[in-house]
């Protein structure tokens, strides 16, 4: 594969830096370990969202999710797992890359993780380690803690343990960088490693979003807000973005790796390059915690600031991998920044959304749904958006049903944050 800009530099890209390949790719989800069953279930339309097992769900207004119930910690809690699929995940593009030796990568670690705190079983452990029948006073709480029987707790709920955990097994170089931008993370932590090699700091960069924050707390919390489907039977048919019968998402977890390097060193090694991060976009929406900017004028900014970072127009671009959380407010944005962007031809542009069979993966997803768009240019093949069956007249855009062939040179694969990051990442088999 070719690494040439338009201007005749090599392995940089037409403002003069340093072009990003993408060496290894790394996912677990619901689907499955790995790219080959990921890619298989989504291509054959297969849903990973199912009744939730890891916790009762009575009385709940939702009972299902796209859990990665093959993988598990003990305790049961966000931030073990979400460690756990990034090793996972971590492990198997480290492999493929082939770069560095066991527990020496040389490059730095950006690592989306999500918001933690105390779980539920936690702290009513520290509730009832107080003693007494009375109420738990903050007194109480500091004599438990103060036992020194609760520093493992401690220290698995601080926000950077997990990175630090990663940095350490996988060697990576520099302080680990922790982030959660909300549902842009995993995009951001792409986009913050590129930039890190534009500027020359380092050559290779080992860039994740995890997500295993499936629990009773996460789960009431988005229930409250209303932004959960709750058409539980058949689980299946839940997430149907873009459709007019949506009525929210599903929560899903999991982890993407990948490893960017610069293009000049990656070819000078002999690695075989997956494809490129061509362009990063993003922008800050503050108009509400929760809401979009009724205007879509942050969703838009994000789109073109990715296009215009990777030298390209709107045209260049193949196909859309959607955000796509199959919430009503949220598809009707992105439809909106998708026509303001790409005109008349947003209506000829194929549009995916892989939270259909996945779920929301939260944290996880822009990572996620960036090794899925890689997957798309290198086989060649679209994922279907499923169970879209009733289309929304108000969102006239191409969506995949069904898996599609078509050569894919270029994704434009987008993550907008709930309550304000958006992020927009182009990729592509060839430099723009």
């Amino acid at each position: 594969m070719a690494a040439h800009s338009p201007a005749g530099h090599p392995h940089r890209d037409a403002s003069g830096r340093p072009l990003v390949a993408v060496t290894g790719l790394g996912i677990v989800s619901s689907l499955g370990h790995g790219q080959d069953a990921t890619w298989t279930a989504l291509t054959q339309g297969r849903s990973g969202i199912h009744a939730i097992a890891r916790f009762p769900t009575d009385g709940l207004r939702t009972r299902i999710a796209g859990t990665v119930d093959f993988l598990d910690t003990d305790p049961l809690v966000a931030p073990a797992l979400s460690e756990r699929f990034a090793r996972v995940a971590a492990e198997e593009a480290v492999a493929q890359a082939g770069l560095g030796s066991a527990g020496d990568f040389p490059g730095a670690l950006f690592i989306a993780v999500p918001p933690v705190e105390m779980e539920w079983p936690q702290r009513k452990a520290l509730a009832e380690a107080c003693g007494g029948d009375g109420p738990v006073t903050y007194a109480g709480l500091q004599q438990a803690a103060a036992s020194r029987s609760f520093d493992a707790w401690h220290d698995l709920f601080i926000f950077g343990t997990v990175a630090d955990r990663i940095a350490e097994r996988f060697g990576t170089k520099g302080s680990p960088i922790s982030l959660s931008t909300a549902c842009s993370s995993g995009a951001t932590a792409i986009q913050l490693g590129v930039e890190a090699i534009r500027r020359g700091e380092m050559q290779a960069a080992l860039c994740i979003g995890t997500d295993g924050s499936v629990n009773p707390e996460s789960l009431i919390r988005f229930s409250l807000l209303s932004a959960l489907s709750t058409q539980n039977d058949p689980p299946e048919t839940a997430s149907k973005p873009f459709s007019k019968n949506r009525d929210g998402f599903v929560m899903g977890e999991g982890a993407a790796a990948l490893i960017l390097e610069d293009a000049a060193s990656a070819v000078a090694r002999g690695a075989k390059i997956l494809g490129y991060v061509l362009g990063c976009g993003e922008k800050g929406d503050g108009f509400h915690r929760t809401r979009s900017s009724p205007d879509g004028a942050p969703i838009i900014a994000a789109i073109r600031a990715s296009l215009d970072d990777a030298g390209i127009g709107p045209e260049a671009i193949d196909t859309v991998n959607a955000h796509g959380t199959s919430t009503p407010e949220n598809d009707r944005m992105e439809a909106m920044g998708l026509m303001a962007v790409f005109g008349e031809g947003a209506a000829r542009i194929p549009v995916t959304s892989n939270k259909s069979m996945l779920g929301h993966t939260l944290t996880a997803a822009g990572a996620i749904e960036a090794v899925i768009s890689l997957l798309t240019i290198r086989h060649g093949r679209i994922p279907p958006t499923i169970n879209y069956t009733v289309p929304d007249p108000a969102i006239p855009l191409d969506i995949v049903t069904a898996a599609r062939d078509v050569p894919v040179s270029r994704v434009l694969s987008n993550s907008f944050g709930f309550g304000g990051q958006n992020t927009c990442l182009v990729l592509g088999s060839e430099p723009a």
